[in-house]
């Protein structure tokens, strides 16, 4: 029996049309905590850009988050799992991306950084994604010096990600979106999180059911009890998933809560 339930954030919860969290879902996300069942966000974003969620957080709906795919995990003010990327790698990806000028953002545990954000961070974070908090651009020797890093998203093509990847041994990369990838230590991912909640709350896998819609949700869909891609998700990511449900904007995750018997037909 399903008893808890992971949604990736940007095109799973939130639309990318209107940036909110639709009705529908809403709705059925309140009624399923009301029949006992726990409600987790697995995000590639880190906290200090998770913006879009108040709705659900009002209601005290949600139970603990995934952030950064996997590498920081926290249950209230409990922090349950985090992962930093070797310093060395660290400096490879951004050294990388410096002598190229490539816009690159760093995140700490509390902070994030951008260096050579160009227009790039303004049009994908702020105006496409609707990120309200300021990324400033930050020298990469400042954005380095103040703790451990635990994701680097750089504007990498598919192209340059393929030169650079070669030469990493230690980090995990997930694309979701064409213009960037996130990078974190290895064996950190939206799968490593999972472990760590159901692990926090004594749960067992076969109890999950997690929903997404990017190529960084392919570990969780793989991992979970049932892994269910939105109707708007990457082919590569259906391909993945034990069920495809209909598109965000068209009340997936309420359909596929009915579908199995979540939520009552």
């Amino acid at each position: 029996m399903t008893k808890a339930l992971f949604f990736d954030i940007d095109g799973t919860l939130v639309s990318f049309h209107t940036h909110e969290v639709p009705a529908s879902t809403l709705h059925a996300l309140a009624e399923a905590k009301a029949r006992g069942l726990q409600l987790f966000i697995a995000t590639g974003r880190p906290k200090v850009i998770i913006n879009n969620l108040d709705r659900l957080q009002e209601q005290g709906l949600i139970d603990g988050y995934i952030t950064m795919n996997g590498a920081y995990c926290f249950v209230g003010d409990e922090v349950i799992h985090k992962s930093s990327i070797p310093m060395e790698e660290v400096k490879a990806i951004t050294g990388y991306c410096a002598e190229r000028r490539i816009p690159c953002i760093e995140v700490s545990e509390h902070d994030i950084y951008a260096n050579h954000p160009g227009n790039m961070i303004q049009q994908i974070f702020h105006e496409h994604l609707k990120v309200t908090t300021p990324i400033p651009d930050t020298p990469l020797e400042t954005a380095l010096s103040n703790g451990p890093i635990f994701q680097i998203t750089p504007f990498l093509n598919a192209e340059q990600e393929a030169e650079l990847w070669p030469h990493l041994s230690r980090c995990e990369v997930g694309r979701w979106h064409p213009a960037f990838v996130d990078v974190t230590a290895k064996g950190n991912t939206k799968q490593r999180g999972m472990d760590a909640i159901i692990s926090h709350f004594g749960l067992k896998l076969e109890e999950t059911m997690a929903f997404g819609d990017g190529g960084n949700d392919i570990p969780m869909l793989r991992h979970a009890g049932i892994g269910i891609a939105m109707g708007n998700a990457q082919e590569n990511v259906k391909a993945e998933a034990d069920y495809v449900t209909d598109t965000v904007d068209n009340d997936g995750i309420a359909r596929a809560l009915h579908h199995f018997g979540i939520l009552p037909g």
